[in-house]
């Protein structure tokens, strides 16, 4: 069987024995990976699990995919490194020694220097209102354990590439709101708003529909990367829509709910 195939539990036997001889890090000390060969700084992943057979197993699937990788196993340390590395996502386990995921989650949400940093919640609390409270508080996505590798990999690649920034300067304004999507900016009334990744491509995803309805499916593909929506996730374009609005201040009524089919950016001045 090959690994890519593999599920959590078949995976496990495996991660055990490949750890053999390696220095699995605890909670103090991050386990790096080189950049690519090619020069190009490869983005960072801090992974947060308190369980080292589950993190060496998401390690080796990220690691993989070319990515630079930290650890963490418990709580202080997923802070620490989150502050002083700023990666790129975070795969947070909930149930962690000392903080929690879900106060780590508001924690670097309301810091200036990593709110916009993705966050991907990978947790066995697997109760709707688990999810609910996880995509409240701030996470882009939200995995139930047992996992597949596979699916955490796109997943993972889903919410970096919507989070990467496109080459060239594209800054939109209508009225008071102003996007830059080359910084990754947003402002109202001059005033920086501090977006999460998935917030900030809602925006835009939106904005560049030009008043056309998106649908929860249409947003779901076009933001999460999602082809078949399910209740849970369709809830999650409520709640990211619903933290968005509160954040553009008077600029929220811009995005309006058409009541049975989905949401539209209104553009006019």
């Amino acid at each position: 069987m090959k690994i890519d195939d593999m599920t959590i539990q078949e995976s496990r036997a495996f991660v055990v024995r490949q750890s053999q001889g390696r220095k699995i890090t605890i909670g103090r000390e991050p386990i790096h990976t080189e950049t690519q060969g090619s020069g190009v700084m490869a983005q960072k992943v801090l992974i947060v699990d308190d369980e080292p057979d589950i993190l060496e197993l998401v390690r080796f699937h990220i690691e993989k995919e070319g990515l630079h990788c930290y650890s963490a196993t418990d709580g202080e340390a997923a802070l620490r490194l989150a502050r002083s590395e700023r990666p790129d996502l975070i795969i947070l386990d909930l149930m962690l020694p000392g903080i929690d995921g879900l106060e780590i989650c508001r924690l670097l949400r309301r810091e200036p220097n990593t709110s916009h940093i993705a966050i991907i919640m990978l947790t066995a609390k697997a109760e709707e209102v688990d999810r609910i409270v996880g995509l409240e508080v701030g996470a882009d996505d939200y995995i139930v354990k047992p996992f597949s590798p596979r699916e955490l990999v796109a997943r993972v690649k889903a919410v970096l590439r919507r989070g990467r920034a496109p080459d060239e300067s594209q800054l939109k304004k209508v009225g008071a709101l102003e996007v830059d999507e080359a910084k990754h900016q947003v402002r109202v009334a001059e005033k920086v708003v501090e977006l999460t990744v998935k917030e900030f491509d809602l925006l835009c995803a939106l904005m560049a529909a030009k008043g056309r309805v998106l649908s929860r499916d249409q947003i779901l593909e076009s933001v999460w990367g999602y082809t078949n929506a399910i209740d849970i996730e369709s809830r999650t374009v409520d709640v990211h829509v619903r933290r968005l609005r509160e954040k553009l201040g008077v600029e929220q009524v811009r995005i309006a709910t058409v009541k049975g089919v989905g949401y539209r950016f209104d553009g006019e001045s």
